[in-house]
């Protein structure tokens, strides 16, 4: 069992990062569901997935670069990365100044504190019952004397859940639609992955229950899942509008914590350089345009958002400001977001694949899909699956992710497009030879529905299968490996271990086709010989009857050999 840590150093957050990005996995089609304040714009959970996958992902580059040193990154280079990585969101910005400075208790207490103070100073006009609510109950639950992290986290989690629970009491617009505040239950999830992290186990979620009046049912609130149903039980459906760009991920905008109702018929996103100056006059202008107005940042890089009718005023005031980019409009009446800038007629539908070599790649470009490369220990990030789909710039598109750890992240990119008018499915392959199946049936010519459901039945009579070589000695299913070891993987599990990989393929092979098969699929990895591709055909060919086998090169991928059975 890893050490618990007595404070947040590096270590941990990194692993608070990591929890965090796992549980808004799980929880982000929910969020982006009770998403109704002040706009119905069902994005929050992608949002805030979004962001803590830049959070992430700037903290694991931070690691990266200490590799080859012998002690872990200084807690101020992991806390500051995190914070820049996510696009300057209050929470992360606000803990990080202090947590820069000590990761115990006290410093802990300190930064709750300012991060509650900074998402108040963000919005023109705070309402309560929002996600700002939240996170000042949070602090307030963990002020105190105590000096165990564990008891200050545990609390400030406990206030958080308490608070959310109250919050369709506090707000007008929850009580009717019978949830909590979705901004609120994202920063729950992240508070919960930080109990996770310093205790070493989920918090413990008894249920809580706040209800609105008594025509609608109550939201149940139990930490890691919170349901908000109006009457008939049926979950809100929020209507999804633009997001950010997932190449400028942030959180929200804090689930906009301001009036809702009917207003402005333009949400305007962009992230902003100037200095501290401008801004403050820029706040000004931006106001009286509009509402939901939330301009959060520092150190010369600011996050701005706004609802106004007047969309071109509202960039052109970030131009007299200073320097705007990434900027995203969503047009609330038509509902469908759109980049400023015009671009050719869109094809009517395409593909997007992730394949695991350079070699898959041409194969599937060939057959007309879009590719992204999976690198080994370089999973593709959902700002790079969004970015895809754009080249793709078809009005349709089959995702296709081919790895079961990138389902939150497919998830994720999917929810993030159709936010721009893209109408995506995402088929979930879990494997590379899943992928190559469901493109050869893809027809782009007949009804999407139809063409789905084929590439998904194609995929799913695919068995797969890998060949790893062991690290470590380590216990599998099939026993006890020790380093160096060929190891078969089976639909994800270790089924043979092996001393070679010609004899482990030929008793994978065997054991899969015991089942059955027509067509066996093998990518060979860069480094294996042409020659085992041939060896294996013929053993195919000889020990099992009416059954077809290709050979792919698949370059640099991450495993010597990949196997489909269709």
């Amino acid at each position: 069992m890893p050490q618990l840590p007595d404070d947040l150093d590096a270590v941990a957050v990194r692993t608070w990062c990591s929890l965090a990005l796992e549980a808004l996995g799980r929880e982000r089609a929910e969020i982006d569901a009770i998403n109704v304040y002040p706009i119905a714009d069902g994005d929050t959970g992608t949002n805030l997935y979004l962001t803590l996958e830049s959070a992430s992902a700037a903290v694991e580059a931070v690691f990266a670069a200490h590799e080859t040193g012998a002690t872990a990154p200084a807690t101020a280079d992991a806390v500051r990365a995190m914070a820049h990585g996510a696009c300057a969101p209050w929470l992360l910005r606000g803990m990080a100044g202090v947590l820069a400075d000590g990761g115990d208790a006290a410093h802990l207490r300190l930064a709750l504190t300012s991060a509650a103070d900074a998402a108040r100073q963000a919005v023109a006009h705070p309402v309560e019952g929002t996600v700002l609510t939240v996170a000042a109950e949070a602090a307030e639950a963990a002020r105190g004397e105590d000096p165990d992290l564990r008891t200050v986290v545990t609390a400030a989690y406990e206030g958080a859940r308490a608070a959310l629970a109250r919050t369709p009491e506090q707000l007008a617009v929850l009580g009717r639609a019978g949830v909590v505040d979705a901004g609120g239950r994202g920063l729950v999830a992240v508070l919960g992955a930080l109990v996770e992290t310093v205790t070493g186990q989920a918090p413990v979620r008894g249920p809580r229950t706040a209800s609105g009046n008594a025509a609608k049912k109550p939201v149940t609130v139990d930490g890691g899942s919170v349901v908000g149903l109006p009457v008939g039980g049926t979950p809100v459906e929020g209507v999804t509008e633009g997001g950010l760009p997932a190449s400028a991920p942030v959180e929200g905008p804090l689930d906009c914590p301001e009036d809702g109702g009917a207003g402005p018929a333009f949400e305007v996103i962009y992230l902003l350089e100037a200095r501290d100056e401008q801004v403050a006059r820029l706040r000004t202008r931006l106001d009286a345009l509009g509402d939901s107005l939330v301009v959060v940042g520092g150190d010369g890089l600011w996050h701005v958002h706004v609802h106004v009718d007047d969309a071109g005023a509202a960039v052109e005031a970030g131009v007299e400001a200073g320097r705007p980019y990434r900027i995203r409009i969503t047009h609330f009446a038509t509902e469908s977001g759109h980049d400023v800038r015009v671009q050719a007629e869109p094809a009517q539908r395409a593909v997007v694949v992730v394949v695991p070599g350079d070699g898959l790649a041409g194969l599937c470009t060939e057959a007309g899909a879009t590719t992204v490369i999976a690198r080994p220990g370089e999973p593709p990030a959902s700002g790079e699956l969004v970015e895809a789909i754009r080249r793709a710039h078809a009005r349709e598109v089959v995702l296709l992710p081919n790895d079961a750890a990138l389902r939150h992240t497919a998830a994720a990119a999917a929810e993030q497009a159709r936010t721009e008018g893209v109408r995506v499915a995402l088929v979930p392959t879990r494997a590379a030879v899943q992928g190559i199946a469901a493109l050869a049936v893809h027809e782009p010519d007949r009804g999407f529905d139809e063409d789905v459901v084929a590439m998904t039945a194609a995929a799913g009579a695919t068995r797969y299968a890998e060949l790893a070589v062991a690290e470590r000695q380590s216990w599998t299913m099939a026993g006890i490996c020790q380093a160096g070891d060929i190891l078969g993987l089976i639909d994800g599990d270790v089924a043979v271990i092996g001393s070679d990989v010609p004899h482990t393929a030929r008793t994978v092979l065997d054991r899969m086709l015991a089942a059955g098969g027509e067509l066996v699929t093998l990518v060979l990895g860069e480094d294996v010989p042409d020659a085992l591709g041939d060896a294996l055909e013929e053993h195919v060919r000889e020990g099992h009857l009416a059954v077809d086998t290709v050979v792919y090169r698949g370059g640099h991928q991450r495993a010597p050999l990949l196997i489909g059975v269709e």
